[in-house]
């Protein structure tokens, strides 16, 4: 492959996904190998939309991954496939890419009634789609971010989108030009702004594209047959798919219950179902059960990355007093003064008792993302000062609490009234949510500060809560969406629908932007040295975790649950799609244990190393 290709493969080397075939060890022999094979589980959080080219959240794309193929997909070892895309070159400067198609794909009806063929077009299709913004696409900012004049469109001052970088040369070649060379644009294929779309479909549909399943085509690996919000959804394997013979799971029956993470684990022991997380507050009785410590596993760790956002543009209630928590979170040291007050190995003990270190994190780029000649991007310049040093000093907490009072003596009202909400699908966010307000409250004094806790529902969380501004202080989380920690900056750059950094008082510049997005501008436009790049990167994330405008917490995964899907068959990749697919995976007779399980990691570990030499 071309040299870009080679050095994106190069970059992903230390990530810990099409297809997977590894057969399952000991007992845990596959269920039905011979028939049709069907998994079975609950769920709590329903979708808003299936419309894949508005979504940035990760419940609604893990659906339309699965009905959506991308251009390239990832093996089980995090190593990049072909997928729709059969093979890519780029031009010598890093602007142009060009993909061959593969041919005779199919979109297919809710039916399975066959529509059109997969072609070039549809990708320039869904990035015009993608590119209004009267659409409201919440990943324009991703595609436009790389392709050449896109931003351009997308803000008016174009009006013609063959000026836009991305073409049908023909039927099957597609031809991207970037506005710079990106390292890691192979990997953003994976992602959903580059998912395609029968572009004559989508206008029939109009708005109501993506409304239901009967509002899109289909060109993965399921279809959605049946889709009833909050009572059930079923998914089917689709008999035209191109690669069905990696397709094992024949159906997948997805139930609502607001319940599901309390009666997942009673039901799974019932046999009625295939999954269930097992919460912290059960752990400890499913270990000291030999029946129930047989079916019970630790999860993997990845590269979701959680921290507590401080938000500088309060839009909750007046009887939680936004315009006091907007004098205070503006004080650089009463947001220092919660930054090492937060003790969060005591949070992380509600989702980790038994190891709950293997779960923090110092940083918003986790370890093991990229590293740079061997050394891994958090132990670069002074980002390594935060990455090896725990946040919680109750010492320091106190210190700037007094000068925090000292002040804002005379400008603010104490306690200052703290809102903090949590989604209540989640039991474990519940008891971290209790186990904070009462340790942070001890630590700095109920006269400094009265954590108010708030249960919202699961089922629109993020526009009602994080979106809409209404918290004062919040669990956030990030995933990945391309192989460069520049993803690790996308929410808190300006544009992105949060409310950090560039609502906060006192950081801005000469040039109109505050201190944090010059840092990423410049860390951003060094595309050819990579190891500049990377130390740029790395002195904006450690001057943002400085000026606390975060508290870095933890990466996802984790936990414990009861599962007979092996996760060693899953697509493997920290960012993209990929990982959400059940492609090449299998149900098992039987769930696999914690001993199972760390044998199986050992295994895959090795032979990861092994692929991944191979691709480099």
């Amino acid at each position: 492959m071309k040299r870009v290709l080679a050095l994106v493969l190069a970059l992903m080397m230390v990530l810990v996904g099409c297809t997977g075939k590894t057969q399952p060890t000991g007992e845990n022999s596959e269920k039905g190998s011979e028939g049709s094979q069907e998994y079975r589980i609950l769920y709590s959080g329903e979708v808003t939309t299936l419309n894949y080219l508005k979504t940035a959240s990760t419940n609604e794309f893990a659906l339309a991954a699965n009905f959506v193929d991308t251009l390239i997909d990832y093996d089980k070892y995090g190593v990049v496939q072909p997928c729709l895309a059969t093979e890519w070159t780029v031009s010598d400067d890093g602007l142009v890419w060009t993909l061959k198609l593969r041919e005779g794909v199919k979109w297919v009806t809710h039916e399975g009634k066959e529509y059109a063929e997969v072609v070039a077009q549809d990708f320039v299709d869904a990035m015009k789609y993608i590119l209004d913004p009267k659409n409201e696409s919440a990943t324009a900012n991703i595609a436009y971010s790389v392709i050449k004049n896109a931003e351009k469109f997308y803000k008016g001052e174009i009006t013609d989108f063959s000026q836009v970088g991305v073409k049908a040369v023909d039927k099957y070649t597609l031809e991207y030009t970037l506005g710079e060379p990106t390292p890691y644009f192979l990997s953003m294929l994976n992602y959903v702004c580059f998912f395609p779309v029968n572009g004559q479909f989508l206008n029939e549909m109009g708005e109501r594209f993506g409304t239901d399943n009967t509002t899109l085509l289909y060109n993965g690996a399921y279809i959605l047959e049946t889709f009833e919000p909050q009572t059930r959804r079923i998914l089917v394997a689709n008999e035209n798919y191109w690669d069905k013979e990696n397709i094992y799971i024949k159906k997948i029956s997805q139930t609502y219950n607001k319940e599901a993470s309390t009666l997942a684990p009673e039901l799974l022991l019932r046999g009625e179902v295939d999954y269930a997380d097992i919460s912290s507050s059960l752990i400890d009785e499913w270990m000291k059960d030999p029946a129930k410590k047989d079916m019970v596993r630790p999860n993997r760790t990845g590269f979701y990355t959680y921290f507590y956002a401080f938000n500088f543009d309060p839009k909750f209630s007046a009887e939680y007093e936004p315009e006091n928590w907007k004098i205070v979170v503006n004080n650089l040291n009463f947001r220092k003064s919660m930054f090492h007050a937060l003790d969060r190995k005591a949070a992380m003990l509600t989702a980790e008792p038994y190891d709950p270190e293997k779960r923090l994190s110092n940083t918003i780029t986790p370890k093991n993302f990229v590293d740079l000649d061997g050394t891994d991007y958090t132990q670069l310049g002074k980002l390594a000062n935060f990455a090896n040093t725990d946040s919680f000093n109750p010492q320091l907490a106190l210190q700037y609490k007094e000068k925090a009072l000292a002040e804002l003596q005379g400008k603010a009202k104490f306690p200052v009234k703290v809102l903090m909400p949590y989604n209540t699908s989640s039991s474990d966010w519940a008891n971290r949510a209790q186990v904070i307000e009462q340790q942070m409250e001890n630590l700095l004094g109920t006269d400094y500060i009265d954590i108010i806790i708030d249960p919202k529902p699961p089922t629109g969380f993020l526009a009602e809560v994080r979106r809409a501004g209404n918290y004062a202080f919040l669990e956030c989380n990030w995933g990945p969406d391309y192989a460069d920690p520049e993803t690790y900056t996308d929410p808190f750059y300006p544009g992105a629908t949060y409310n950090w950094p560039e609502k906060a008082e006192g950081y801005m510049e000469a040039n109109g932007k505050n201190t944090y997005t010059n840092m990423v501008d410049v860390a951003r436009a060094e595309v050819l040295d990579i190891a500049k790049r990377y130390t740029l990167f790395a002195e904006a994330e450690a001057f943002f975790i400085d000026q606390a405008f975060v508290i870095p917490y933890a990466v996802g995964g984790g936990g414990y649950s009861a599962s007979r899907l092996n996760p060693f068959e899953s697509q493997y990749s920290p960012f993209g799609v990929s990982a959400e697919r059940y492609k090449g995976q299998k149900v098992m007779d039987k769930p696999m244990n914690s001993e199972q399980f760390n044998a199986e990691l050992e295994k895959w570990e090795k032979e990861r190393a092994e692929a991944l030499k191979a691709a480099k």
